[in-house]
């Protein structure tokens, strides 16, 4: 079995590639602590567990750019030392960026700390990846830090209007997208370049390209007909489902449940559950009282909870933290609840009678590629 730390595992990608590797029972992840790096012998022992370190620890914003650069330099150099001390050569991995070729003292930092693990590699067994990174975006994203997507998803869905400060071309690569990569380089050298003994680098170029104008405008989008009218936007498009899975997780978490429009009429009642600009599978189930259904969560999968009779309870609860999300549902009042990626999720009938719910999944069930993880809420 593999074992596998990552630096900075609570950071926007570190906390993707751990979840990610979570779901590899052949992989085993060595916790890691940012206070490691204020204690030799913690980090020391962290390393000597550690067959791949994926460096991901890095400050990238300070009102002092030098502290920037110290701060990145001296991580590395802590890194280096644990490793060297206990004699330990594992495979590190070390999240360069595009900054690197700019006159900045960030990039700056990535560079030298770069050359730092060339040479460790060099001089000892060791294994060295540089992985030139860049702009990443995805679900869980800071906003008002460094992304321009999580910054116009937080503001849109949150009833701000965002201002294009400079409407240029944004490169990107999508969370997932990125991880996969990650991993592949963890047991893989293909694509790579060869950059000394034992060295290599992956640039990674981004996936797509557009103008600030159309990311913002794809995400007033969806805030117009999905949160404004439960309408689900074309999936089909990688990227697209990409921005809009992001834009969904930040979406405040009072906007649900929404309430159905319920037309009633001497035959009995019509409810529409949802208009999609996509097809995905549409489902219902019958739940006995006290009985809990699902329990699992979804990478990609866009998918809808809706209460037609019966009384329910829906719980969320996001891969990695403790805090559960209730929602309490009636039939009497038809509604529903989206399910977030990344969130474990259930149903559970309770209310004395019959409990029917209906189901809306953009993709039909594979069972070759389910996207579907069991984990209790």
């Amino acid at each position: 079995m593999k074992t596998i730390g990552i630096t900075g595992q609570n950071g926007f990608v570190g906390n993707h590639l751990f979840t990610t590797l979570s779901l590899d029972e052949n992989i085993k992840l060595i916790p890691f602590k940012r206070s490691y790096f204020e204690s030799t012998a913690e980090l020391e022992n962290f390393v000597k567990q550690c067959d791949t370190v994926v460096h991901l620890s890095a400050m990238n914003r300070h009102d002092d750019p030098q502290v920037i650069y110290d701060t990145n330099i001296k991580l590395v150099d802590q890194l280096i030392a644990a490793c060297t001390n206990q004699e330990h050569y594992p495979h590190i991995l070390f999240s360069s960026s595009t900054q690197e070729s700019k006159d900045n003292l960030y990039g700056k930092s990535k560079k030298e700390g770069k050359l730092k693990l060339i040479e460790w590699a060099k001089n000892g067994n060791g294994k060295f990846t540089s992985l030139t990174i860049p702009n990443v975006f995805g679900p869980f994203g800071k906003p008002n830090y460094n992304s321009v997507v999580a910054t116009f998803c937080h503001k849109v869905a949150n009833g701000e209007e965002p201002e294009i400060i400079n409407d240029g071309e944004v490169g990107l690569i999508y969370i997932n997208e990125l991880v996969a990569l990650i991993i592949e380089s963890i047991t893989s050298d293909k694509g790579k370049n060869k950059i000394g003994n034992n060295s290599f680098e992956l640039e990674i170029a981004p996936t797509s390209k557009n103008k600030v104008s159309k990311l913002l405008s794809l995400i007033l989008e969806y805030r117009k007909n999905y949160m404004e009218n439960g309408i689900f936007p074309n999936l089909e498009d990688d990227f697209e489902k990409a921005l809009f899975n992001t834009f969904r997780c930040y979406v405040p978490v009072n906007h649900y449940p929404v309430k159905y429009t319920k037309h009633t009429d001497p035959r009995g009642s019509f409810v529409e559950i949802a208009k999609t600009q996509t097809s995905g599978q549409f489902s219902f189930s019958t739940t006995v009282p006290g009985i809990t259904r699902g329990n699992h969560f979804h990478t990609r999968k866009a998918e809808r909870f809706a209460v037609i009779s019966g009384k329910a309870l829906i719980q969320l609860r996001k891969i990695g933290t403790d805090e559960v999300i209730d929602y309490y549902l009636d039939g009497k009042e038809p509604a529903y609840v989206d399910m977030p990626i990344w969130y474990t999720h259930n149903i559970k009938n309770i209310g004395e009678e019959e409990l029917i719910t209906l189901f809306w999944i953009n993709e039909p069930f594979d069972p070759e590629n389910a996207d579907t993880y069991f984990v209790n809420v």
